[in-house]
């Protein structure tokens, strides 16, 4: 598959899996099961994407084969015949929000020309991102967070106290936070789900102009792809804790340890992501049910034709 090839066919099956895998999500919100709210995505989504005229691999997932008997990284998905495409996936991305019942849980994949997404390992990265509309090079993982807001707002013509950062609630970010308030940030804090909080640089409605802090490598080339498609920036560093994650990035290519990617080392061609809202959220709406119809909400993005779309579906129950 070319950039060329990211035809509005494959926008339509990229939207109706991620609207199958939330659907099944959808059945155990609040039901206090993370496992089990995950485990009918990761079916739903397997058995959508074997069903697809595809030639696909699935470069971030679930996990190592040995930890994941389905979606795992390497698999093989779809028919075997069409365009042959690398995927990143996560079919419940917020398995403790939707056990709860909150906010923001997605279902999420992208896929782009086979050998062009960063076949991340299951490990941390550091990372920054921004929404469209900004100067190159605006924001540098390298700098402090509080030098990120100044030139965020120095871009935008504003004070740094109007400037909003979304950041993960972990005990691990406090620096990160001291450095934002030393400049009057506003923070937004999020519970789970950086995939969610990344995109939300990308709409101006949220009110989120910055995304800081560390999550999983994997939800990073997710938010990347979603990037790509608006013209946002990101930039990411894998974070290593034992010579294990260090054996497993090895594994799946990684050289340079303390390597920083941009979004365009990251996702390296044009590609298709698409999001279906599980519960609602800033973004999307969730799965609800309603007179004899299941009605979800998805946005879908092709950075080849840098469009966005919302499209919300209904089906009989």
């Amino acid at each position: 598959m070319s950039s060329e090839n990211l035809d509005r066919g494959l926008v339509l099956d990229a939207v109706r899996v991620t609207e199958i895998a939330a659907i099944a999500a959808s059945k155990l919100v609040g039901r206090g099961d993370e496992k089990a709210a995950d485990q009918a995505a990761v079916d739903a989504m397997r058995t959508a994407l074997n069903d697809l005229e595809i030639d696909g691999e699935i470069v971030i997932g679930e996990g190592e084969r040995d930890e994941a008997p389905m979606l795992y990284i390497g698999e093989k998905v779809g028919k075997g015949r069409g365009p042959k495409i690398d995927i990143a996936l996560d079919p419940l991305e917020g398995t403790t929000l939707t056990a709860k019942a909150m906010a923001n849980a997605l279902a999420v994949m992208a896929w782009a020309p086979k050998g062009t997404l960063l076949n991340a390992p299951d490990t941390y990265m550091d990372k920054i991102g921004c929404g469209p509309g900004y100067p190159p090079g605006i924001i540098d993982l390298d700098a402090s967070p509080a030098d990120n807001v100044r030139a965020m707002a120095k871009a935008k013509g504003v004070d740094p106290t109007e400037i909003t950062v979304c950041v993960l609630d972990r005990p691990r970010h406090a620096d990160i936070m001291a450095s934002l308030r030393s400049v009057g940030a506003r923070i937004h804090l999020i519970t789970d789900g950086d995939v969610a909080g990344v995109m939300n640089t990308a709409d101006p409605e949220t009110g989120i102009d910055l995304y800081v802090g560390q999550g999983g490598a994997p939800e990073g080339v997710l938010a990347c792809a979603a990037l790509k498609c608006v013209g946002g920036q990101f930039q990411g560093r894998l974070v290593f804790r034992n010579a294990d994650e260090k054996a497993r990035a090895a594994r799946v290519g990684i050289t340079d340890f303390d390597k920083k990617y941009d979004l365009h080392e990251m996702v390296r061609a044009d590609a298709i992501f698409a999001a279906t809202g599980v519960t609602s959220g800033a973004l999307l709406d969730g799965v609800r049910v309603a007179d004899g119809f299941v009605h979800t909400h998805t946005l879908v993005m092709n950075s080849a034709t840098r469009t966005v779309r919302e499209v919300r579906m209904k089906r009989p129950v």
